[in-house]
């Protein structure tokens, strides 16, 4: 109790900070602490409730596959696809060349590069064979990246004016509850009938995506009632089980990392000049587009400045749902 108490504390001073995700990260925080200083058995979080807070994620991820995305892509698919894949093929390039230069094995180095799907990542990277806690700390150092450049490059590189955010997400919702608990269920027990990798994840974001495109749950997002618990429990899963000598594997690749994410960014900003080339949108547009994650930190962008913020959220979307989908075949590949 009093573990849960200190991280609903934090989580509540992370959002006033303005960190997206601030229950995911303040439970990685207090998880990280609690296991290094607290004294008394060790504590983890219950294997029900792990499955639980995947199957939440993969629902809202799910949520994002809608049909106004695809409509919005429709005449421009074809750089928007050349992109995405060149986007996945960069992320993979960058994990393995860290692999090569740390001494990270390849899954978690890859999964650690994937943009995008922060929480989505971390979620399943101990189920294919990843050690979850280095990923998720370089997931957070590129997120917090993104969510630091973003406004400034737009302003500086492109003059454009920025500020605002965007909500949207409600506390409480009866759809939402409805749709989150029962699509969990299903896509949980199909991920396990047809043995898919991270089923727990990839089951529910696979059910709520054929609703989504059928627009049947046009509307409905995960209440926050559901979604910050969820995103809790991860960080929590993830933090209680550093120990020293992995927070020390952590600080020494840091540098690594960071060059790493570097050359991603600059990756994924010539991608988006190149997209938008291909599909005659402007270079905001474009760069926003292709942004190697933060996705509510670039759209509240995208909205403060006028840019096309449909545009912008159908190709991180999409390639959000590409991402998380194509993850684990690829690390399971990568890992043999």
């Amino acid at each position: 109790m009093l573990l849960l108490l200190v991280t609903a504390a934090a989580a509540a001073a992370v959002g006033l900070a303005g960190i997206p995700g601030p229950a995911l990260f303040a439970a990685l925080l207090v998880g990280i602490g609690w296991a290094l200083l607290a004294r008394g058995p060790k504590l983890d979080v219950p294997a029900p409730a792990f499955s639980g807070a995947q199957a939440v994620i993969g629902v809202q991820i799910g949520l994002y596959l809608q049909l106004e995305t695809l409509r919005a892509i429709s005449g421009d698919w074809l750089p928007v696809a050349i992109v995405s894949l060149l986007t996945l093929g960069a992320t993979l390039l960058a994990g393995l060349g860290l692999a090569r230069v740390t001494k990270l094995d390849a899954p978690t180095a890859s999964l650690g590069m994937v943009a995008g799907g922060a929480s989505g990542i971390v979620a399943i990277s101990r189920e294919l064979g990843a050690d979850d806690r280095l990923v998720a700390v370089m997931q957070y150092v590129r997120l917090l990246a993104i969510v630091m450049l973003t406004p400034l490059l737009a302003s500086v590189a492109f003059g454009a004016s920025t500020g605002g955010g965007d909500g949207g997400t409600p506390i409480v919702s009866a759809d939402g509850i409805a749709l989150t608990v029962g699509a969990s269920v299903v896509g949980v027990l199909a991920g396990r009938a047809l043995r898919l990798p991270a089923g727990s994840l990839l089951g529910p974001m696979v059910v709520v995506g054929a609703l989504a495109l059928t627009g049947v749950v046009d509307g409905v997002r995960v209440p926050e009632v559901l979604q910050q618990p969820a995103f809790a429990a991860i960080g929590l899963q993830v933090g209680l089980r550093f120990t020293p000598e992995s927070l020390r594997r952590a600080r020494d690749t840091l540098l690594p990392v960071v060059a790493a994410i570097t050359a991603l960014i600059a990756v994924c900003a010539a991608l988006g000049w190149l997209l938008a080339t291909l599909a005659g949108v402007s270079q905001l547009d474009g760069y926003l587009a292709t942004t190697p994650g933060g996705l509510y930190a670039v759209l509240a962008t995208a909205v403060a400045s006028g840019s096309n913020a449909t545009f912008v959220l159908a190709v991180q979307s999409l390639r959000l749902f590409v991402m998380v989908l194509a993850a684990p075949p690829i690390i399971r590949r990568l890992a043999t």
